[in-house]
């Protein structure tokens, strides 16, 4: 058997360590999922944006349901601008607002996005989302976009 390359082996670490990490969030989601619905709503909002920091198509892909909305975007060209993109994207939510009823859950989270460490907009995420066989899944997001009535400063 040919020898590896080292980058070839750091590549295989790296997707190790994703699938690793992607294994544990959703582990994570199904047990709170279990006892605290809200919590796990809020634990798939938190997983997509730690996707959209590391740039994870795996994570990315994993938290929306199959045919699943996205604004006027579609989640193929969502992962693909967040994965290939060469600007950091850092979105954090605050005063998350989660409705569940059920299988159905409904999450509004005002939100500050920082695309390489600088404020650039805030808005509103509204995810819609639906359990399946006990995991969260995103049917739908959109959001709104201002520059306006911001506080750049807020981070959680």
């Amino acid at each position: 058997m040919p020898a590896r390359r080292p980058t070839e082996e750091i590549r295989l670490v790296s997707t190790l360590a994703a699938l690793l990490a992607l294994s544990a969030s959703l582990a994570t989601q199904t047990v709170a999922a279990a006892t605290d619905p809200q919590a796990a709503v809020l634990g798939v909002v938190n997983t997509l944006f730690d996707g959209m920091r590391s740039r994870d198509e795996a994570t990315l892909r994993a938290v929306f349901a199959p045919q699943a909305r996205l604004g006027s975007d579609t989640i193929d060209g969502f992962v693909t601008a967040v994965t290939t993109g060469e600007r950091y994207l850092d979105e954090v939510t605050f005063q998350e607002t989660v409705l569940v009823d059920g299988d159905l859950a409904m999450a509004w989270t005002p939100y500050n996005l920082f695309i390489d460490g600088e404020f650039h907009h805030c808005g509103v995420d509204l995810f819609v989302m639906r359990r399946r066989e006990g995991r969260w899944l995103i049917t739908q997001l959109d959001d709104t976009r201002r520059t306006e009535d911001c506080d750049p400063t807020r981070r959680n």
